[in-house]
C-alpha cells in the first residue's frame, strides 16, 4: 500500500477510484494501479471497460502532457509501467471476453540500427491506446517485418531509426511490401530523430510520427479509416 495520505484504494467509489488511478497513471505506480484493477474486477467491472476508461483514460492525459512538453521520457516510461502491471491482469481476461480491439501494430528498429527508446515508448504508449503490440526489437531486415506482420495478422507495421545512414531502409521495406502486391494491407508509419514528413512522403510511407503521442493519434486516424473502407 502507499503511504500517500493513506488513501484506502477500496474504500473509494468507482468514481473515485478511476480518478485516483488517472493520478497514480501519472505518477507511475504500478502497485496502487494493480491494486486498482483488481477492486475494479471484484466490483464487476468488465476488464474492457476497465481498460477503456481506467487504463487508456489515464494514459490519454500522460501522452498529453508528453505532446505539450510538461511530462517527459522517463515519466511517461513510469506511466507505461504502471499501465503495464494492470494490462498484465487484464489481457487474459479480455482474450476470454473477445473483446473489441483498436488495432494490432508489429514495431520495430530497422536493419543496421540498435536504438530502441524511442521505439520502446511508441510501443507502450500504443498499448496505453488499446492497440495490440508486437514488438520485434532492433536491426530488422525486411523479411522479419513482413513475416512477422503477416503471421499476426497486423493492421499496421512501424518502423523506427535513429541514424541517418539506417534511415534509407525504411524504403526497402517498403519498396517490398509493393513488391509483394502487399502494401495495401498495411498501415506503415514511420519514426525517429533524423526523419521528417518529406522523407516519410518520399519512401512511401503511409505517416511519420514525431513522437509517441502523435503515433497514438495517427495510428488512431488510419485505423478508423481503414474501418470506413471496409464497411463502406
Amino acid at each position: 500500500m502507499s503511504d500517500e495520505d493513506d488513501i484506502i484504494l477500496k474504500d473509494l467509489n468507482d468514481e473515485e477510484l478511476v480518478a485516483q488511478m488517472f493520478d497514480d497513471l501519472y505518477d507511475g505506480l504500478r502497485e496502487e494501479i494493480e491494486e486498482s484493477v483488481n477492486i475494479l474486477l471484484s466490483r464487476d467491472w468488465p476488464p474492457y471497460r476497465i481498460l477503456t476508461e481506467a487504463l487508456v483514460g489515464g494514459m490519454t492525459i500522460v501522452g498529453h502532457d508528453f505532446r505539450d512538453g510538461i511530462l517527459f521520457v522517463p515519466e511517461v516510461l513510469l506511466a507505461a509501467n504502471a499501465m503495464k502491471g494492470g494490462m498484465a491482469i487484464l489481457k487474459p481476461l479480455l482474450a476470454e471476453t473477445g473483446a473489441p480491439r483498436v488495432g494490432k501494430m508489429v514495431i520495430g528498429t530497422v536493419k543496421g540500427d540498435i536504438h530502441d527508446i524511442g521505439k520502446n515508448l511508441v510501443g507502450m504508449m500504443m498499448e496505453g491506446a488499446g492497440f495490440e503490440v508486437v514488438d520485434i526489437g532492433i536491426n530488422n531486415a525486411v523479411e522479419k517485418y513482413i513475416e512477422t506482420a503477416k503471421a499476426e495478422g497486423a493492421d499496421i507495421i512501424g518502423m523506427s531509426a535513429l541514424l541517418t545512414t539506417t534511415m534509407p531502409y525504411m524504403k526497402v521495406v517498403i519498396d517490398t511490401l509493393v513488391a509483394e502486391g502487399i502494401r495495401d494491407d498495411y498501415i506503415v508509419l514511420v519514426g525517429g530523430a533524423p526523419l521528417n514528413e518529406e522523407f516519410g512522403k518520399a519512401i512511401g510511407a503511409d505517416a511519420y510520427c514525431r513522437d509517441a503521442a502523435v503515433a497514438v493519434e495517427t495510428a488512431k486516424e488510419w485505423m478508423a479509416r481503414k474501418h470506413n473502407r471496409m464497411s463502406a
